[in-house]
């Protein structure tokens, strides 16, 4: 089993000292480093490439909350680690699994609980290779179906997406698609009445949809253009409607890029 290489966060000291006790107390664990506050901590996870980052959230500077939502906007969710929470407040989970947090943790921590976050993270962790190593397997089918000679260039962008359900997979093409909303560390593909859970970030399923067709309007949403029949805003809150008459909340941060698409610009 390879060790799963972990980074410690939290202004705290003593908090630090606990979960690095905690963290050679579990098996196949590499400590990756401690950072006291957020600012070190984007450094480190970005020099050290953690698989786990235990994040405090109450930070002078930068929150834990504000850490995560600049690793995604920074690579807009590819090869980000796992973030798990670990904080005294837990008035803080509600704005913690919003942001995609893997998982949460009260402290002071306890062994059995911060064992088995690991022990989820390793397998969250190996679905994620698993997924991508089927991806690739998908290109190498259709390649291997094609005419060589014939065959035109390769799209830069997904054309559908296999679905692992009970029994086996199923293909849904991208223009069926209507929205897509973040769940954790899933996400949710709306396809009119349906809906499919796929194991896999947000950003890192964006990287493969062409942005041609669809916007970020949130850091938890995805919506196809051509579903967009209207846009509101007011009073600071904006939210689309979709065709198909479902509403979806578009943030501040987004709604220039919005409005910007609106006009053709």
């Amino acid at each position: 089993m390879n060790p799963l290489r972990v980074l410690i966060v939290d202004d705290e000291p003593l908090a630090r000292r606990r979960l690095e006790i905690l963290l050679r107390e579990q098996p196949a664990i590499e400590l990756a480093g401690s950072a006291a506050d957020g600012v070190a901590a984007t450094r480190m996870i970005a020099e050290r490439a953690p698989d786990v980052v235990l994040l405090d959230i109450k930070m002078p500077g930068l929150t834990g909350l504000e850490v995560l939502d600049a690793l995604g906007e920074g690579s807009g969710g590819k090869g980000l680690p796992i973030v798990i929470f670990v904080t005294a407040f837990d008035r803080f989970a509600l704005d913690a699994f919003e942001r995609a947090a893997f998982d949460y943790l009260l402290k002071p921590v306890e062994p059995a609980r911060l064992a088995a976050a690991l022990t989820r993270a390793r397998e969250a962790l190996a679905g994620r290779a698993a997924a991508e190593r089927a991806l690739e397997l998908e290109e190498i089918l259709r390649n291997l179906r094609g005419d060589p000679a014939n065959a035109p260039a390769p799209s830069l962008y997904a054309r559908e997406i296999w679905i692992q359900e009970r029994g086996g997979r199923t293909s849904v093409p991208i223009a069926a698609i209507d929205w897509i909303a973040a769940e954790r560390d899933y996400v949710r593909i709306h396809t009119g009445a349906r809906s499919f859970l796929v194991r896999q970030s947000i950003g890192a399923l964006a990287e493969r949809l062409d942005p041609a067709q669809f916007i970020r309007i949130h850091r938890s949403s995805l919506v196809r253009t051509d579903r967009i029949v209207r846009i509101r805003h007011a009073a600071g809150r904006g939210a689309v409607i979709l065709s198909t008459g479902v509403e979806v909340a578009v943030s501040r941060r987004h709604m220039g890029a919005l409005k910007a698409m609106s006009r053709g610009a």
